[in-house]
């Protein structure tokens, strides 16, 4: 794992358990190798695209050592895509097989692994060998399906959750991810350039996305962990085509700071569906005791989500990096990551409770990208109902309420209610947000769309 998310990750745990003796160190021999518990539906298929997007630079004209850059200086995005495929009889990815994709991540002609990855392979020995699900280039079922962006953790790899992916795309998804790089360098940095860079990966993805004939375009979801679970909602603040966020234990909850620094990244004003998995017991004023900057400063994402459907789900067994089925699979990370366990939960309660992760997620895009009734009541029932176990998760669902005071939220209201109530939406819309108002610009750009399409002609705008 890189060294920040080393970091950020260890310190989340530490202010959780640091002083309450719930915690004892797990060594590498303690408890069950990682493995995926929940079943595929169809076959997946795994494509692996060497692309560019030339619309940015990525590397520096002179390099580090003083001289010209030799060769493209575009931004690298080496992209995964998972998706429902035919049954084949060749042999599917291994760990091992994910792993060798770290080598060209950024250096597609000539590979070579980043420094950080050496000492993650050696990790991961243990796990190599072990068969997924993905099979390389199977024929894709003859079908269009929902697209899912996947964005990775802190400086992560795009297989961080091949697991996560490869069950999506079983039951019925494309899924697309890249790696998590920095605006100009492999390694992420925790600002809001990095977020930026991230942010506008997601957006290329859907973009490329287009050109893939198994997707349907008019339903789009974004799932992220960690601080992928940041850029997802930067990404969703400028990319309408978004239609729902899935944050496993993002870091829109952890860098408040970084949300209102950015100055159009309001919370208070998504509508989107919202599925948040945390890392259980923790509180923002646990954190707050421990450190503090500001980007730690700044109202709570989660609290000010009312206009969008939020479903929280409390992941009571697990850690941070939990949320990553590689991450579980790295025996150097339960040797010597901090503060392992939680309470009396084991290695064995973390693999069946990423696995209930993995069902939720699935069941909020079914209920939202494909409008699924059954899969509505699921995120509606208790765990109980739905057959977790007991102690291993809390679910709340909290509907969202109202409508946001924003211009496209009154051009909606304006369409369901008749431009006969535009006086008394917008006067509604003052009344929870005071310094909400139409720029003159905005109002004469608006008029015209409806001069134009004869709207103007058939309604009355008061």
């Amino acid at each position: 794992m890189p060294t920040r998310n080393f970091v950020v990750a260890a310190v989340l745990v530490v202010c959780v358990a640091g002083g309450r003796g719930q915690t004892a160190p797990v060594g590498a021999g303690d408890g069950p190798l990682f493995h995926f518990t929940e079943k595929p539906a169809y076959a997946v298929g795994l494509k692996v695209l060497d692309q560019y997007d030339f619309s940015r630079t990525y590397r520096p004209k002179i390099d580090a050592e003083g001289r010209p850059t030799v060769g493209e200086r575009a931004r690298p995005l080496q992209t995964l895509i998972w998706y429902p495929a035919e049954k084949s009889g060749k042999k599917p990815m291994t760990v091992g097989g994910y792993s060798e994709l770290l080598a060209t991540e950024t250096n597609f002609d000539e590979p070579k692994l980043w420094g950080e990855w050496k000492s993650w392979i050696d990790g991961m020995k243990p796990t190599l060998k072990d068969s997924l699900w993905g099979v390389r280039d199977a024929t894709a079922v003859d079908e269009k399906f929902p697209l899912v962006i996947y964005a990775p953790s802190f400086s992560a790899m795009s297989s961080e959750n091949a697991d996560l992916c490869e069950y999506l795309a079983s039951h019925g998804y494309v899924v697309v991810a890249s790696t998590d790089m920095g605006a100009t360098a492999r390694v992420m940095t925790n600002d809001l350039e990095g977020i930026d860079a991230q942010a506008r990966d997601i957006s290329f993805l859907i973009g490329y996305a287009r050109t893939l004939p198994d997707v349907d375009m008019s339903d789009i979801a974004v799932a992220g962990f960690s601080w992928g679970g940041i850029s997802n909602l930067f990404a969703a603040a400028r990319d309408n085509r978004i239609d729902a966020l899935v944050a496993l234990d993002g870091s829109m909850r952890y860098y408040p700071g970084l949300v209102k620094e950015s100055g159009y990244v309001h919370p208070e004003e998504m509508t989107l569906p919202l599925l948040f998995f945390t890392q259980g017991t923790i509180s923002l004023e646990e954190q707050a005791k421990d450190f503090t900057s500001k980007d730690n400063e700044g109202p709570n994402a989660l609290n000010a989500w009312t206009h969008g459907d939020l479903i929280t789900v409390d992941d009571m067994a697990l850690v941070h990096v939990e949320h990553s089925s590689m991450y579980q699979r790295n025996e150097e990370i339960w040797k010597h990551y901090p503060k392992n366990r939680k309470g009396d939960y084991s290695r064995a309660d973390g693999m069946v409770v990423y696995g209930w992760v993995a069902r939720y997620t699935l069941e909020f895009l079914d209920a939202y990208l494909k409008h699924d009734a059954a899969a509505m009541g699921f995120l509606k029932k208790t765990p109980a109902e739905n057959g977790v176990p007991p102690h291993l998760m809390a679910v709340d669902f909290r509907a969202a309420k109202g409508a946001p005071a924003t211009f496209e939220a009154l051009r909606v209201e304006a369409g369901e209610k008749g431009f006969d109530h535009l006086t008394e939406i917008y006067a509604a819309m003052k009344k929870e947000k005071p310094d909400f108002k139409m720029g003159e610009t905005t109002m004469y750009v608006w008029a015209t769309e409806l001069k134009d399409d004869g709207t103007w002609r058939r309604r009355s705008m008061c």
